[in-house]
């Protein structure tokens, strides 16, 4: 039984550490085409998420006529809309995971064979 506080015997590597593996891999082609695919979608669905988000603020504070508007009963214009800001959530999640799952998970799945593959080396 071990005292409190002893240290613990650990095995030197002979190979490269996992930051030191990490390191390698971020500066790969893959690694940049992963960046740079993610960055393609969520850059612009965050841009557009948040003119939409705004564009609901900015009507619901200047432009209370129109939010008033009575589409059926007492459901208006601006109920619509703030239902709209959930449905359009759960759409941009879906449709990020139907597109990683196409564009992002082959890459990232590679990259982390290579990266596994690094590691047991090592081990």
């Amino acid at each position: 039984m071990a005292k409190r506080g002893a240290r613990r015997s650990q095995s030197r590597r002979s190979g490269p550490s996992e930051h030191e593996v990490y390191l390698r891999i971020s500066g790969e082609s893959d690694f940049a085409e992963l960046r740079r695919r993610y960055r393609r979608f969520a850059f612009p669905a965050t841009i557009g998420f948040m003119v939409w988000y705004i564009t609901y603020i900015v009507c619901n504070n200047w432009a209370r006529d129109f939010m008033n508007t009575q589409v059926v009963g007492n459901i208006n214009v601006a109920l619509i809309f703030g239902l709209l800001q959930f449905v359009s959530t759960f759409v941009i999640a879906w449709w990020y995971a139907h597109w990683a799952g196409r564009k992002l998970d082959p890459l990232a799945d590679d990259i982390r064979h290579k990266m596994e593959g690094d590691s047991e080396v090592t081990s």
